[in-house]
């Protein structure tokens, strides 16, 4: 599976693809965000993203597209973001789910009080708008 970065002006797939499977599209271009593409053989198979800096970052988006489900490729997308995570420095990464959270915990995150998050992720815009109060905040130390 390839990974490439994706700029500003290549969000178009990606916002498509997030607004498809009705997660959050509103903050793409704001700063402080890497999203990267994924493809196989040359078709996007996947898109995902992370956002903040130091040893906490927030997995902004995880995304297979329909057709691609049930392959595996979730679990190798997520594996390359936390690999890049890590070489940028992360310790650990924190994300917000309404319906993947079984998925997550099943590739080693751990559910946790929302209280619990570091304050430079309860200040991301998913934390503070885009996401409601439901949704299922996990986290993992990838060191």
């Amino acid at each position: 599976m390839r990974m490439t970065a994706l700029s500003n002006n290549d969000l178009g797939p990606l916002r498509d693809a997030l607004a498809q499977a009705g997660l959050p599209v509103d903050d793409l271009t704001y700063p402080g965000r890497q999203f990267f593409s994924f493809s196989q053989q040359g078709v996007d198979v996947a898109f995902g993203g992370i956002e903040g800096e130091g040893a906490d970052r927030l997995l902004r988006s995880l995304v297979v597209l329909e057709g691609q489900r049930g392959k595996g490729t979730g679990a190798a997308v997520l594996a390359a973001i936390e690999a890049f995570a890590q070489r940028e420095g992360a310790e650990r990464l924190h994300l917000l789910t309404d319906s993947a959270a079984a998925f997550f915990t099943d590739q080693g995150y751990q559910v946790q009080d929302r209280s619990l998050a570091p304050a430079p992720i309860r200040a991301t815009a998913q934390f503070k708008t885009l996401c409601p109060a439901s949704a299922t905040y996990l986290s993992k130390h990838l060191v």
